[in-house]
C-alpha cells in the first residue's frame, strides 16, 4: 500500500522543483524531504528522480513520470475526502463543467441567484465541449457537469443516469440575408466530438448532401457571428438565436432535427451535501426556465 504522506511530498518535491521549496510546501527540512523521497523508491525499488550534481534542477524518470499522474489522484481523492467529511454542510466550493455553447447569459443568471441563495459556496465553473467535461469528471477534476446528448431513446450506448435532464430542440439556422443554400454546403461548427458538429454532418449526409466546414470556433460567440456574417448555417438551440439569424425549413432542404437533452451529471461517486444543495438549485432554475 502506498504512504500518502510519501506521495504528497513526491508531488510537492516536483511542483517546487527541488527540495528545499518542497519542504517549505509540507512543512518539513530540506532532509526529511529527501528521507522521504528516497523511503519510496525503496518501497518502490526504482528511481523515481534524476538528480542534478551540478544544478539544483530535479527531473523525473520514467517510473517517476508513471507514478506522478496516480500520485496526484491519490493525494486529490484524500483531500477530497477530509474536505469532505470535516466542513460543515453549508459551506465548500462545488466545480461544475459548462457546455462551450452555453448560453452566457443564462449561465450569468444561474450563477448569480446560487449565490445569493448559498453566500457561502463556492461555484467554479469550466467550459468545455461535452466529450471534455466527460473526461474532467472522470479525472475527478470537476464535481458535475451539464453535458448535451441524445435523448435516451436514441443514444446508441447507455449513458450514465441523470441528476436532472432538460429536453432542449435544435434548429437549422442562417444568416437573415443568406437566401439560398447550394452544395456543398457551408458548415459554422464546434470542433469535432461536439454533439451538434455529429448530428448536421450526419443529417445532411443522410440526405445525400455535400458539405464543407466553412468555419469552426469553439465558443458560441463565434458560431453566432459566423452564421450572422453569412460564412455558413449551423444548429443552435432557440436561446442562442439571434435577430439577424433566420430558421431553415424542409423545403429548404433541412429537415427537422429530433431533440436532444442537456443533462446533470455526476459520474460514478456520491455526493456530498453542497454539491446536492448544487443539484437541488439547478433543477428549480432551470425548470423556471
Amino acid at each position: 500500500m502506498f504512504d500518502l504522506e510519501l506521495l504528497h511530498t513526491f508531488v510537492s518535491v516536483v511542483d517546487a522543483g527541488g527540495f528545499t521549496k518542497a519542504g517549505e510546501r509540507v512543512n518539513r527540512t530540506q532532509s526529511t524531504v529527501s528521507q522521504q523521497i528516497r523511503k519510496l523508491e525503496e518501497q518502490l525499488g526504482r528511481p523515481l528522480l534524476l538528480r542534478q550534481r551540478a544544478s539544483k534542477h530535479i527531473e523525473l524518470t520514467e517510473d517517476g513520470e508513471r507514478l506522478m499522474g496516480y500520485a496526484r489522484r491519490l493525494v486529490a481523492l484524500s483531500l477530497e475526502a477530509h474536505s469532505v467529511l470535516c466542513r460543515s454542510d453549508d459551506t465548500g466550493v462545488v466545480k461544475l463543467g459548462v457546455p462551450e455553447d452555453f448560453d452566457v447569459q443564462r449561465l450569468m443568471t444561474l450563477l448569480s441567484g446560487f449565490a445569493q441563495q448559498h453566500p457561502r459556496i463556492r461555484l467554479d465553473t469550466v467550459n468545455g465541449l461535452s466529450v471534455d467535461l466527460h473526461a474532467r469528471l472522470e479525472a475527478r477534476e470537476i464535481d458535475l457537469a451539464l453535458v448535451k446528448r441524445d435523448l435516451p431513446s436514441r443514444q446508441a450506448k447507455r449513458d450514465e443516469p441523470a441528476l436532472a435532464s432538460w429536453p432542449e430542440q435544435v434548429n437549422w439556422v442562417a444568416g437573415r440575408e443568406v437566401r439560398v443554400i447550394e452544395d456543398p454546403v457551408p458548415l459554422v461548427v464546434y470542433p469535432q466530438g461536439c454533439i451538434y458538429r455529429n448530428r448536421i454532418v450526419h443529417a445532411l449526409e443522410s440526405s445525400g448532401r455535400r458539405w464543407r466546414v466553412a468555419f469552426a470556433s469553439q465558443s458560441l460567440v463565434g458560431i453566432q457571428a459566423a452564421v450572422s456574417a453569412g460564412l455558413g448555417i449551423s444548429l443552435l438551440p432557440a436561446s442562442a438565436m439571434l435577430a439577424d439569424h433566420r430558421l431553415l425549413n424542409e423545403e429548404e432542404g433541412f429537415a427537422p432535427v429530433p431533440a436532444s437533452e442537456l443533462a446533470l451529471i455526476a459520474g460514478n461517486r456520491l455526493l456530498t451535501d453542497v454539491q446536492r444543495t448544487l443539484v437541488t438549485y439547478m433543477k428549480q432554475a432551470m425548470a423556471a426556465n
